[in-house]
């Protein structure tokens, strides 16, 4: 087969799955998990699966899936293409003057790179690749962390996370200083001297982050992340940056090839993490993981959804290499277990990826009917 492809069909399915304990950030509760699993189909009938982030808020995901199936895919059926970065182009131009009329370039943004998850899948499924290789990867083992660990019940969580073979912790902060020092030093002795690492989901001001520094620096954090809004002045970050006796992380916020730039410019992220499902795909955030490991900074793809995301993003992380995490969460959730494959097999903090073609599983959709919206 050649690496041009016609398209026959692209369609989005939306799912809920109801959480007995919810999901806890600093800024709100997620009370189900969802997940927009995308299937594309070309003309030789080879599919391709990829995944729309679809979190917040709460009915996000129904919309993100009919963005999807009633605006992007008649525009994309029927046409051929030399690859999925040719159809990721030809998407991303030809709906930015609707996403800004709407006011909608987030959810666009994350419906374009479901769509392009698929196409990257079924591209490497036509070249009899697996995707981490098809992406220039040349070992298909990754080290992993457990994120996703909430401040109540941290401990536990944390325990049970170390027993599935994790030996790497991500908890999230924000909650008041009380509860996030306590629940840092419960995990500090958990995990021992092995990787952990705080996520504050842009939950301070720069005033609050930098009275915590001092705090946080005796855990002996791999990073800091999201510690200031995503859309903060860069004098804030850089202030911050200079007071951290500790790597300062973020990116799953930021979703422009420019905001990019700028921040690879600069030593104020030690650790950038862009969500390949929330903005550009693997054809914008390939290239930019490679610019990422080439200034000299940490690459960990950000990642909290459904199992083909997760999976997409493993392929990403063995493909471009370094010496950075995949990020799994630590919360219950089969739309993330039945699909995610190998990633769900963590052995002393890593995972291997199969030498199947594309993303290496075919996901049998029939198995989570009873959790779909759409």
């Amino acid at each position: 087969m050649t690496d041009s492809f016609t398209i026959r069909s692209i369609q989005a399915f939306c799912y809920r799955y109801p959480l007995a304990t919810p999901v806890v950030t600093s800024f709100g509760r997620m009370l189900n998990r969802p997940a927009v699993f995308v299937r594309a189909v070309d003309e030789d009938g080879v599919e391709g699966w990829g995944e729309a982030w679809s979190n917040f808020p709460a009915p996000g995901a129904e919309h993100r899936a009919r963005l999807v199936n009633e605006v992007l895919a008649p525009g994309l059926v029927g046409r051929k293409f030399d690859g999925p970065a040719q159809a990721f182009e030809t998407l991303t131009k030809g709906t930015e003057v609707l996403a800004l009329q709407c006011g909608e370039p987030g959810p666009f943004a994350q419906a374009i790179s479901g769509i392009d998850l698929a196409l990257w899948d079924l591209s490497a499924r036509r070249q009899h690749l697996p995707l981490w290789q098809l992406l220039g990867g040349h070992s298909r083992r990754i080290k992993v962390y457990a994120s996703g660990i909430n401040p109540g019940g941290a401990a536990q969580t944390a325990e049970a996370a170390l027993k599935r073979g994790h030996r790497a912790l991500k908890l999230k902060v924000g909650f008041g200083a009380e509860t996030d020092l306590a629940n840092l030093a419960a995990l500090r002795g958990i995990v021992g001297a092995g990787m952990l690492s705080a996520d504050a989901n842009q939950g301070w001001s720069a005033a609050q982050a930098i009275e915590m520094l001092p705090r946080l620096a005796e855990f002996d954090l791999r990073w800091l992340e999201e510690p200031l809004r995503a859309d903060r002045p860069r004098e804030e970050w850089r202030k911050l940056h200079a007071a951290a006796k500790m790597p300062i992380a973020a990116g799953e916020n930021i979703s422009s090839v420019d905001a990019f730039k700028d921040v690879l410019s600069e030593g104020v992220l030690g650790v950038v993490q862009p969500d390949i499902a929330k903005w550009g795909g693997l054809s914008a955030c390939a290239g930019l993981a490679r610019d990422i490991l080439n200034s000299g900074k940490t690459f960990c793809p950000h990642y909290l959804g459904g199992g083909l995301g997760l999976l997409a993003s493993a392929h990403l992380l063995a493909g471009i290499g370094g010496d950075g995490w995949l990020e799994v969460d630590a919360n219950d959730n089969p739309l993330r277990d039945l699909f995610c494959g190998p990633v769900l097999n963590v052995r002393e903090g890593t995972v291997e990826l199969e030498q199947d073609p594309g993303l290496g599983i075919r996901p049998d959709l029939k198995s989570i009917e009873p959790y779909r919206t759409i």
